[in-house]
């Protein structure tokens, strides 16, 4: 999910009474909900690194416990004036960090659970990288405590009990309903993806992305052997099997063999989950190609994003390779 998700969900944790459990547990309960996060700092090696190693040891469930324990000696190291409870802190620690991995889960970027035991991909895809419901649910549960101590202190009323509780435990409560709701919705739509033929032909797999703001509309990918097919579903009407943009896979060629050799395409299709092909002529040298794979689940031809290409000429030499989030552009 998105920092903003993250962040408010640790500052909700907070306010529904993990912050009794020892003090500076707010601060702590910030940091460990961003805590696996910290692998931005990869992007300084370029967008294959960060690539390669975005939701990588720091998100994984074996490496928890030491990301749990950051938190905790960083507000030590600067909160000097009171002792921690060591117990109490690492605790929530140790719940906050899991409810960052918890909602990476739940959407379809996916994370490596296992790592370094197991690098496979898994995901829920059940939301978007960012909700707006969800944010909806956080602007109300922080806006309305301030717009209310706003109007206590018109009036001069003593606030009562830990301001935002209640909204706290209700927006929690409100993330863990939302995305079951999601989940039984994206469930209906790869069962509606998995029972039909496109042009006359099964699939081979299928999967259906969220919507950032409508819950029963997906983006539904559907591979078969020869092409995939693009749809927008919306729950609430008929599904077209035939309605589909349909992008056609190439034939088997020594010019995908040599980029696929490339580490560049090796790391990209580590992580890519539908990858596309594609051969294009280059504009130089004479009688090379361009070769690119994308991720179709982030986006298609028509809209190109998380892109490896490859230069290859005649010789069937690659002559540089490269990877960008966005549409391919040379270097």
């Amino acid at each position: 999910m998105d920092p903003l998700t993250h962040t408010a969900t640790g500052l909700f944790l907070s306010r529904a009474g993990l912050n009794r459990f020892t003090p500076y547990a707010t601060p702590i309960l910030l940091l460990a909900a961003n805590a696996p996060d910290v692998d931005i700092v990869t992007s300084l090696g370029g967008p294959l690194t960060y690539l390669k190693y975005h939701r990588h040891l720091t998100h994984a469930i074996p490496l928890l416990p030491v990301m749990a324990l950051l938190p905790v000696l960083v507000v030590r190291l600067f909160a000097r004036r009171e002792r921690l409870s060591w117990s109490g802190a690492y605790l929530i620690s140790l719940v906050a960090v899991a409810s960052h991995l918890l909602l990476d889960f739940t959407n379809m970027y996916g994370i490596r659970l296992w790592l370094p035991f197991s690098s496979q991909w898994y995901q829920l895809s059940i939301t978007s990288v960012i909700d707006f419901w969800m944010w909806a649910m956080i602007a109300l549960a922080l806006g309305a405590p301030l717009l209310g101590r706003l109007v206590s202190s018109e009036i001069g009323a003593q606030a009562r009990g830990t301001p935002g509780r209640g909204l706290a435990i209700f927006a929690l409560a409100f993330f863990v309903l939302y995305n079951s709701g999601h989940a039984a919705l994206h469930a209906r739509a790869v069962a509606v993806l998995e029972s039909r033929l496109y042009q006359g032909s099964p699939p081979v797999r299928v999967a259906a992305l969220p919507h950032l703001a409508d819950p029963w509309r997906f983006r539904g990918l559907v591979e078969t052997r020869e092409f995939y097919s693009v749809h927008e579903m919306n729950l609430r009407g008929e599904f077209d099997p035939g309605g589909g943009r349909v992008f056609y896979k190439p034939e088997a060629a020594p010019a995908l063999e040599a980029a696929a050799r490339t580490t560049t395409f090796r790391d990209f299709l580590a992580f890519a989950q539908f990858p596309l092909w594609r051969i294009l002529p280059a504009t130089e040298p004479e009688n090379a190609v361009m070769v690119q794979v994308m991720d179709m689940r982030f986006g298609s031809p028509l809209q190109p994003a998380f892109v490896a290409t490859a230069i290859v000429d005649a010789r069937l030499q690659v002559l540089h390779s490269w990877f960008t989030f966005g549409s391919a552009r040379p270097r």
